[in-house]
């Protein structure tokens, strides 16, 4: 028996499950031996969720990720409290924005293929290997981008070589691109980006990049239908992470309805 085969996957989870049990695979992706091609988008879709906004912003020290916690569903509000940010290893997060369905799956096999990784190879990847790696999962996702599900995600984490954070962003063909100090994706992710461009400065402490964030999810809120605001009667707030040296950890709850009262208190004091 050969000690190498052609079609080994090696240490990637993903690559294994593709060449094994293709069928079980969260992200389909028909080829040209499906004997049928993709139908449109237009045709027989059934209204999908989306989730959106999602950002990221450097602060000294680590990285800041969050989201909105609102999907919809055509023009329906199908979730309140969908979780956009997910840890998907000790440094590291990802966040989603697109078809939630496939959005969170792809979430979801990110971090076993970050973990399947680490337990063959005894050493975690770089980085710079997890962002790499993300683009080839969004890629394969490319069949289904074309019949209406967009995957979209942000990469954040903490370069333990640098001893800095970083963030990665992401097209529907697997592109993959570094932001060196913010960004935001999502159908509210304009009015976020132009709300952390008036505010961000290099260096901030964590406390001033949860007060971006949480002012440029508001801001995307107001302006977008797709984005949900803060919901001080359901005591809905928006999923922040940060990534430090020292790890991914969640913001609590009550830091980010405290932040939300001080915007709102501060806007009401302006109308």
């Amino acid at each position: 028996m050969p000690l190498f085969r052609d079609d080994d996957p090696g240490s990637s989870f993903h690559e294994f499950l593709l060449s094994n049990r293709p069928e079980q695979r969260p992200l389909p992706n028909p080829g040209p031996s499906s004997g049928a091609a993709p139908a449109p988008f237009s045709i027989g879709m059934p209204p999908i969720p989306h989730g959106t906004t999602i950002l990221a912003v450097r602060f000294r020290g680590g990285v800041l990720m969050a989201g909105d916690r609102q999907a919809t569903e055509g023009f329906q509000v199908s979730s309140r409290r969908i979780d956009k940010v997910f840890r998907t290893d000790q440094h590291s997060a990802i966040a989603i924005a697109g078809a939630a369905g496939p959005a969170i799956e792809l979430a979801r096999l990110f971090q076993i293929e970050l973990e399947h990784y680490e337990k063959l190879e005894g050493d975690i990847l770089s980085c710079e290997g997890k962002a790499n790696k993300l683009a080839q999962m969004v890629r394969s996702n490319l069949p289904m981008a074309f019949q209406g599900l967009v995957v979209v995600p942000i990469f954040g984490g903490y370069d333990l070589k640098r001893r800095e954070g970083r963030i990665f962003k992401y097209d529907v063909t697997g592109g993959r691109y570094e932001e060196i100090e913010y960004y935001a994706v999502g159908s509210g992710g304009k009015d976020a980006r132009d709300t952390m461009k008036l505010r961000y400065r290099r260096d901030l402490p964590a406390t001033e990049a949860l007060k971006i964030a949480v002012e440029a999810l508001y801001n995307a809120a107001e302006e977008d239908v797709g984005t949900g605001g803060p919901d001080l009667i359901r005591g809905i707030y928006p999923t922040i992470k940060m990534i430090p040296e020292e790890g991914v950890r969640d913001l609590e709850e009550s830091q980010i309805a405290e932040a939300c009262r001080v915007l709102i208190a501060s806007r009401r004091e302006k109308a």
